[in-house]
C-alpha cells in the first residue's frame, strides 16, 4: 500500500497514537512509549498508528521507527539511586507499590504460549545452556554435606545467570553461553545472600505450620530476576518480590503447579524430555516476571488475539 508522504516536522515530533483491540485510540505518546508497548506484548509491528497531525493510519511495521529491522528495548524500570555496591538504593514498599500499580492480572496460559514460541525459535541454544546448567547444579548437589550447603549457597547464583540468559532471549538480545554464568560475575555476594536468607526464612516457614514456608516459595519466585536484571540488594529483592507477587499470589502459585506438572511431564519421558519441558517452565516464570516487574507505564488495550503465542495483530 503506498504511503502518503508526512510533514518533517511531525515525524521529527514523534508523536503516536495507536487503535488497541477494543478500537479505541490511544496517545499520542512517544516512539520510545510505543517501544515500551511492543516490548512487553502490548503492540506489535501489526498495530495500527498514525503520526499525530497526520489522518492516515499505519501499521507500525510501516514506520521507519518500528520496522522489522528497529530494536525494541526493554521496559525499564524508574531510575534509581545508586549505592556504594553498585545496587540500585530503593524503598521495596514504594518500588512495589509502583510495579503493583501497572502491572495487569497475570495470564498462566499466556505465560506458558509465549515460552513455547521462545523455545520453538530458539531451540537448541535454550535446551543447550538449560541442560549444561542442570548438569553442573545437579553434580554439586550430589557430593554428600557440601552438595546441601553448596545448594543453600550458590543455587542462586546460578539460577540468577540462568534467568539473565532467558531474559536475553526473551527481549532478543545477543546472549552467548557465558551469560547463563553471570551470576558469579555481575551479582555473586548478593545472590548468595538472597539464596542463602531465602532458604532459611522457607525452611523456618515450613517449620511453622507448613503454610508460610508455602506462601515464601511463591513470594520470592521474582527475587534472583530483580537480582541479577534490575540490580538489586538482595533483601530489597526478596521485599519486592514478596510485595509484588502477593498482589497477585494464586496466579503465580498457579503458574508455579502448571510449570512443575510441565518439567514433570519431560521426567515420565525417560528423564530425557525434561530438557525440552523445563525450558517452557522457566521461560514462562520469565515471561511472567516481565509481566509483572517490568510493566511499562501506560498501556493501550491488549491488542492480541488469544491462543496465539506472540499474535496481537487487531
Amino acid at each position: 500500500r503506498e504511503l502518503t508522504p508526512v510533514a518533517p516536522t511531525l515525524i521529527a515530533c514523534g508523536m503516536f497514537t495507536l487503535i488497541g483491540r477494543d478500537g479505541k485510540e490511544y496517545g499520542p505518546v512517544t516512539s520510545e512509549q510505543v517501544r515500551a508497548w511492543m516490548a512487553a506484548g502490548r503492540a506489535n509491528l501489526e498495530t495500527q498508528a498514525k503520526w499525530s497531525g497526520d489522518d492516515q493510519w499505519r501499521r507500525l511495521g510501516d514506520f521507519p521507527e518500528f520496522g522489522a529491522n528497529a530494536t525494541v528495548p526493554p521496559v525499564a524500570p524508574p531510575a534509581s539511586p545508586v549505592n556504594a555496591t553498585g545496587r540500585m538504593a530503593i524503598d521495596p514498599k514504594t518500588y512495589a507499590a509502583d510495579l503493583i500499580a501497572r502491572a495487569r492480572p497475570l495470564e498462566i496460559g499466556y505465560c506458558v504460549s509465549r515460552s513455547w514460541a521462545l523455545l520453538k525459535a530458539r531451540f537448541w541454544p535454550l535446551v543447550g545452556t538449560t541442560f549444561l546448567l542442570v548438569v553442573v547444579i545437579n553434580i554439586i548437589n550430589a557430593v554428600p554435606v557440601f552438595g546441601l550447603v553448596a545448594s543453600m549457597l550458590l543455587g542462586g547464583v546460578f539460577y540468577g545467570g540462568l534467568y539473565a540468559y532467558y531474559l536475553k532471549q526473551i527481549r532478543g538480545q545477543p546472549a552467548a553461553l557465558e551469560d547463563a554464568f553471570s551470576g558469579f560475575s555481575l551479582a555473586f555476594v548478593p545472590l548468595l545472600c538472597a539464596s542463602l536468607v531465602s532458604s532459611l526464612l522457607i525452611v523456618a516457614g515450613m517449620l511453622l505450620l507448613i503454610l508460610p514456608g508455602i506462601y515464601l516459595v511463591v513470594a520470592y519466585t521474582f527475587a534472583f530476576f530483580l537480582v541479577i536484571d534490575q540490580r538489586l540488594e538482595f533483601w530489597a529483592a526478596l521485599e519486592v518480590s514478596r510485595r509484588v507477587i502477593t498482589a497477585q499470589w494464586w496466579s503465580v502459585f498457579g503458574l508455579l503447579i502448571v510449570g512443575g506438572f510441565i518439567a514433570l511431564l519431560g521426567v515420565i519421558g525417560l528423564g530425557i524430555g525434561v530438557f525440552i519441558t523445563l525450558p517452557i517452565y522457566i521461560g514462562a516464570l520469565a515471561y511472567a516476571y516481565e509481566d509483572l516487574c517490568r510493566p511499562p507505564r501506560s498501556e493501550p488495550a491488549e491488542p492480541r488475539e488469544r491462543g496465539e503465542p506472540g499474535n496481537h495483530l487487531r
